[in-house]
Parts: C-alpha cells; structure tokens; sequence
C-alpha cells in the first residue's frame, strides 16, 4: 500500500509522460498517412489526375508536339500541386512536434508551476 503522494508522483512522472508520448506519436503518423508525404514523393511526376493524352495515329509532327507539350504541362502541374502538398504537411508536422514538445514539457514542468502559484498567492494575500 503506497501512499496518496507516491501514487500520485508515479502516476504524473511515469505513466503519463507514455500515454502523452504514445499520442504525439499517433498525431505524428496520422498526420504523414494524411497528406500521404510518402505517395506523393513517390508519384512526384505523374500527371495531374492522370490526365494524359494518346498519341495519335499516323505522322503529323504539329500534333506529336502538341500531344507531349500537353502530357508535360499536366505531369508539371502535378509536381507543382504535390509539392505544394508536400511542402504544406512537412509544415504541419513540424507544428505538431514543436507542439507535442511543448506540451510534453509543459506536463513535467505543472507541478513546480501549481506550487510556486500557491506559494505567490499566499504571498500576495498576506
């Protein structure tokens, strides 16, 4: 039989610094299986919506120019919005470390924060 304070200390100091870590870490990994950061690097140059045209029959030059200029504008404008996706979830997961940090911190650190608070309120007050 332990007492209330050491439960208390263990249950502050040692279980939930896991349960926070075990859900910065869910957050992080939802947030990559999300904007899907590994897709997109791996169909950097697709085409947007795979919009792509076919090649027509026979030899005209004018239109085999148009037909790859065209695939070439769509394979761009799909770099272009996915690295803009890429670039945007790199940001939000870098917010959600430097958050996941400072509430990590944050939960050490509220025992000394909720102590001094008492001790200056009581100073205050007397």
């Amino acid at each position: 039989m332990q007492n209330i304070i050491f439960q208390y200390f263990e249950w502050h100091f040692f279980e939930m610094p896991k349960n926070i870590l075990k859900a910065w870490r869910n957050f992080l990994l939802f947030n990559l299986n999300y904007f899907s950061i590994t897709l997109l690097l791996k169909t950097l140059f697709l085409p947007w919506r795979r919009e792509i045209l076919a090649y027509p029959r026979g030899f005209d030059v004018w239109q085999y120019l148009e037909v790859f200029f065209l695939n070439l504008i769509s394979r761009l404008l799909g770099a272009i919005v996915r690295i803009v996706l890429i670039i945007f979830g790199i940001f939000v997961e870098l917010l959600m470390v430097i958050s996941g940090i400072i509430i990590f911190l944050s939960w050490l650190v509220l025992p000394i924060i909720i102590i001094l608070g008492f001790i200056l309120g009581f100073k205050n007050l007397f």
